[in-house]
């Protein structure tokens, strides 16, 4: 039996002898990689974390230790060691374990992260718990350097320095969050690990001014001066130190002995503490070590190569049409810009970098700076583009509203990964953006039907003089054909894409990438009789209400469609629109208002095309849902609610 076969729980990682855990390392990276290369999921940065992971279980007895993870990127090994490990091959599908960490799922997560830099504020609050409650254990914060560029860091080190509690974070230092680090505290940092001479220096220096003869206190004084100078150019950890942390490290994360070693010094320390741990993400897959930004989240691969299993001919992504199509905008335009939020990969702008780098600009994990540097450049002349996940952009809400709305800044906000995202789970699927979009003044929101509207959707936003957003799914286009050059599009404009809105059964009204599922649909309901039309709406706001009104007088029944939660979407946006005219005598009372979206909860992981399954939004579901609700008599004027 191997050694990880024998962990049910780290208690049982303790009966190992401390000379047999390096192999019992290398049986974690391989469950790792074994599982990964047939799954898919994020390898590099749990690969780095093996030794620094069995090290910190090792010392500490969780879940009674509070350890928490910033992010479950690099929390793969703890998962192995925590329980999980005989369910691990279900990790990221449907119905499985989650790629993040999960209350709901171990006592040993003590906190949901997905989201990077929450680690040390969420680690704190468990700190100060434990104070107010008169309770004894210890708490470790772990985040990477990466994480370590947002600001809501800074503010909780800041914090916990003055509390000066019993407090322990592990930096996680790999040079690396999803791409490589940018910003003066990795160039800090990197400077830090690569000067063998710091340790020699600050120690000779300690002893020249212990040889400083006692003629005074000026002299003494002046002698500390010249220390505190000397440590100040040299000394490592002065920032964390400045912060109020005393500062250990660096030191070798895939050394377990020197890890547990000071581990077991620290542990009985008082105050907080900052642990510097150099780690190499890939570390022990010659593969993921040479490329750690390919290797960061993967999909099924040759495990013997490190290749990428090749699906068939595919569409374009929507990130790759955005990325062509923005490098062809700012070839005709210099005040185009482009800005990303440690996600140059992720959004496509490393293409755009590659074209004009000194027009695009990676902040880090700092989306609330990203807006706010948006909007500074804005308000100088240029036209800067911010390529976000849905799901990050809501970090910078404030800053959209009062940075960039308030002041009618015309800044495009580019919504990647809209929708349900998949096998990532509640905290990347992009299904609020619609409801905290809306209520803003000044903001077009617009979603398109296709990977061509998509370009002709950014001409849009860069013609127009305020903000406006752009949410897109993540995956493959629809494969259609791409006009020559993006021109404009008529602002809150919908387009009619079949049958006719003034006389009709049924209108589906979508928006975004639930246009396609209903045409599919219509063709459904047409086969049993019913005359529909299609209508894809193209803005959320402002809405197409005139076109609206045309349907609401010519059809019986009116379907929004969605992929977004029902509260605060684009269906309620309809409903306010028909409920308007009604009151004013507008438009008829009789029409019955059906929305197909997501029900009022979390979605879980899984694959986008089982979880559109399970949400009901596929074209089948929305034909069984709309032929369902015109056979069904309703109340005159009813207005249903659909989701799953």
């Amino acid at each position: 039996m191997s050694f990880l076969e024998q962990i049910q729980n780290p208690s049982d990682l303790k009966k190992i002898p401390r000379t047999d855990l390096p192999r019992l390392a290398e049986e974690v990276r391989q469950a790792i990689l074994s599982v990964i290369s047939d799954k898919g999921g994020h390898l590099g940065a749990s690969l780095g974390t093996v030794e620094l992971t069995l090290a910190l279980h090792a010392v500490f007895d969780a879940p009674h230790d509070r350890i928490v993870w910033d992010t479950g990127h690099q929390a793969y090994p703890h998962k192995l060691l925590t329980g999980r490990r005989d369910r691990f091959h279900t990790l990221r599908q449907y119905g499985g374990i989650s790629g993040f960490l999960s209350r709901t799922e171990s006592p040993y997560d003590t906190f949901g992260a997905g989201h990077a830099g929450t680690a040390i504020s969420a680690a704190l609050g468990m700190v100060e718990a434990r104070e107010q409650r008169q309770e004894d254990h210890h708490v470790i914060a772990v985040i990477g350097d990466g994480a370590m560029t947002a600001g809501i860091a800074y503010e909780a080190l800041n914090h916990a320095g003055g509390l000066k509690r019993n407090f322990i974070v592990i930096l996680n230092d790999n040079e690396m969050s999803i791409s490589k680090n940018v910003g003066a505290l990795s160039a800090y940092l990197t400077r830090i690990i690569t000067d063998p001479l710091y340790t020699r220096v600050k120690d000779e220096a300690g002893n020249l001014i212990k040889c400083i003869p006692r003629i005074g206190k000026p002299m003494l004084k002046a002698a500390k001066r010249a220390e505190e100078s000397v440590k100040g150019f040299l000394m490592p950890g002065l920032l964390f130190e400045e912060l109020g942390f005393r500062y250990v490290g660096p030191i070798d994360g895939h050394r377990l002995d020197h890890l547990i070693t000071t581990f077991e010094k620290i542990k009985p320390l008082d105050g907080p503490l900052l642990i510097h741990v150099v780690t190499q993400k890939g570390k022990g897959y010659t593969p993921a070590e040479a490329d750690p930004i390919g290797f960061h989240g993967m999909s099924a691969f040759d495990l013997s190569t490190g290749v990428t299993k090749k699906k068939g001919a595919s569409a374009p992504t929507y990130t790759s049409v955005f990325a062509e199509r923005l490098i062809h905008l700012a070839k005709d335009d210099r005040r185009v810009v482009a800005i990303t939020a440690a996600m140059p990969e992720g959004t496509g702008l490393s293409k755009f970098a590659a074209a004009f780098p000194e027009r695009c600009y990676d902040v880090g994990i700092a989306e609330q700076h990203a807006v706010t540097l948006a909007a500074g450049m804005a308000a100088e002349g240029l036209r800067p583009v911010v390529a976000i996940y849905s799901t990050f952009l809501q970090r910078a809400y404030d800053q959209i509203i009062h940075d960039v709305a308030l002041q009618n800044l015309p800044v495009t906000f580019c919504l990647d990964r809209a929708g349900l995202v998949g096998e990532d789970g509640p905290t990347h699927h992009g299904v609020f953006d619609f409801a905290y979009l809306r209520p803003i003044p000044n903001l077009i929101v617009m979603a398109p039907k296709d990977e061509n509207e998509l370009q002709h959707m950014m001409a849009t936003a860069l013609a127009a003089a305020q903000p406006v957003a752009i949410r897109f799914p993540r995956g493959e286009g629809l494969n259609v054909s791409m006009d020559e050059k993006p021109v404009p599009l008529p602002v809150g404009v919908g387009e009619v894409l079949s049958g006719n809105p003034a006389r009709s059964d049924v209108a589906l009204v979508a928006i975004g990438n639930m246009t396609a599922p209903a045409q599919a649909a219509a063709s459904m309901l047409s086969h049993k009789g019913l005359t529909v039309t299609v209508i894809n709406a193209r803005f959320v706001k402002p809405l197409d209400r005139a076109l609206i009104a045309i349907v609401a007088r010519g059809c019986r029944y009116i379907v929004t469609l969605e992929e977004h939660l029902l509260a605060g979407g684009f269906g309620e946006a309809v409903l306010a629109v028909l409920e308007e005219g009604r009151a004013a005598g507008q438009l008829p009372p009789e029409v019955s208002l059906l929305r197909i979206g997501l029900s009022d909860r979390f979605i879980e992981h899984g694959a986008p095309k089982v979880l559109r399954e399970v949400c009901g939004l596929t074209p089948e579901e929305i034909f069984e849902r709309v032929w369902e609700f015109v056979q069904v008599p309703t109340q005159e004027g009813s207005l249903v609610a659909g989701g799953r």
